[in-house]
């Protein structure tokens, strides 16, 4: 009987999937702020169901209520985090705190159906950045004095990478991490955040070609030494950001066309000069030709997906252990075989509901600084998305990046909370700006 309420469960879990995702773009249409207090309810209701309904079908599958406790006290998370930002910023964008909260609530039932202690690792990981995370919206709202720090940005970025570059332990072939205390991190997640503000901060300064010379040779040395370091998934990040910061800075087609070709032209370069990136590219090219070595990867990402269907297999029902670090890199397989294409493509559209936040709120900004940090933090995050879920369905080859707020991780995870404050944060700034019109006129 138990099998047949956790088989059943996944139709449930995607109806209500569905409706939260439909309650985003709702949201998105609906102008004024005082008229989404129904969705953002509907949108909270939605989400303990899932959540509710995911624990559920886990506790009847191991038949073990242990996991009861650790559902209250995610449960207590979720709401805290909602509760917390609302009384500390009521001007802040609820949606993006509920699509936040809904991302942590997926996360939270794969991870635990994955592997237990890992999920808990991960859920004190997300109480200690929810901590941090409070601080983020005051200080950019407040610490006006942030866009005068360019350079510190730039030299604290550059100086933490070298370090990594030089002192890093190697995972899978890339030098990406560092350990103190027993702690280990990942730097270029905090790094690409001190990037965005330093190239806004250059940007801001003069859109000239010689400024934007100096940013380019500024964003090659962050790019350069990820690129020594291996680590070309942050690479292509960084990348993507400036690229778009230098557009949106400057409206030169010229630049963004020449960004183009001149990134086209180094990948050709880093699959001449890394065996590791030619074996991903074989690997993605036709992975059945060395299904047992490098392409075990991929095949077993794909069988995953394929059997996965468009509602699931159900918890526990599926083998995603059998890919290679599947927590991280390849979550949203997993997330495919077990939960369905349907939910899987929900967790795409609240992800591009969050980049569309971000760019909306971009476009408002009047600011300079502010507007290029906007944009620049929207392609960062979307970018992390198309690399991680492309990488997945072999849509483009793996470059080991996480699926932020899904993926284990704790550096994605503190990173991207840091991202959400700051933008949380200019969205605060800019409703302060249009209060102070208001009353001004």
């Amino acid at each position: 009987m138990g099998h047949v309420i956790s088989d059943l469960s996944k139709y449930v879990i995607t109806f209500f999937m569905i409706i939260y995702t439909l309650e985003c773009f709702v949201a998105v249409a609906t102008k004024k702020e005082h008229e989404r207090g129904g969705v953002y309810i509907r949108q909270i209701i939605c989400m303990f169901m899932v959540h509710f309904l995911g624990f559920a079908a886990i506790c009847l599958e191991t038949e073990d209520v242990s996991y009861i406790i650790f559902y209250g006290f995610q449960q207590i998370l979720l709401f805290a985090t909602i509760a917390l930002f609302r009384v500390a910023y009521p001007e802040a964008d609820k949606l993006v705190i509920n699509n936040m909260c809904m991302l942590l609530t997926i996360s939270f039932i794969m991870l635990t159906r994955i592997s237990y202690q890992k999920s808990i690792r991960q859920f004190i990981i997300v109480a200690v950045s929810l901590i941090i995370g409070l601080f983020i919206p005051f200080l950019v709202s407040k610490l006006k004095f942030l866009k005068h720090l360019t350079w510190i940005y730039g030299m604290v970025g550059v100086f933490a990478l070298l370090v990594v570059a030089v002192l890093g332990s190697v995972t899978h072939g890339s030098k990406i991490s560092y350990s103190i205390n027993g702690f280990t991190f990942q730097p270029s997640e905090f790094v690409k955040i001190l990037f965005v503000f330093f190239i806004a901060g250059l940007l801001t300064e003069s859109k000239s070609l010689g400024q934007v010379v100096i940013s380019a040779v500024a964003a090659a040395a962050h790019v350069i030494i990820l690129v020594f370091s291996k680590d070309l998934g942050s690479a292509v990040i960084f990348f993507a950001g400036y690229l778009i910061m230098v557009f949106i800075a400057t409206k030169n087609y010229f630049y963004l066309f020449a960004g183009i070709l001149g990134g086209a032209g180094a990948s050709i370069v880093a699959y001449h000069m890394f065996s590791h990136v030619r074996r991903r590219i074989q690997a993605w090219r036709d992975p059945w030709s060395d299904v047992d070595d490098i392409g075990y990867q991929a095949a077993q990402s794909l069988f995953a997906i394929g059997t996965g269907g468009w509602f699931g297999m159900g918890l526990y029902q599926g083998m995603p252990k059998k890919i290679p670090v599947v927590e991280k890199d390849f979550i949203f397989a997993a997330i495919s075989e077990e939960m369905g294409a349907v939910f899987a493509l929900c967790l795409l559209l609240i992800c591009l509901g969050c980049f569309l936040q971000f760019m909306m709120m971009a476009c408002k900004m009047q600011a300079l600084f502010y507007k290029l940090i906007a944009f620049g933090f929207g392609m960062l995050y979307i970018t992390q998305v198309f690399l991680a879920v492309g990488g997945a369905i072999k849509f483009i080859p793996s470059t080991g990046v996480t699926l932020p707020l899904v993926s284990y991780g704790g550096s994605s995870v503190l990173s991207t909370f840091m991202m959400f404050g700051v933008m949380q944060g200019l969205f605060i700034l800019k409703r302060s700006e249009e209060e102070e019109d208001g009353y001004d006129s």
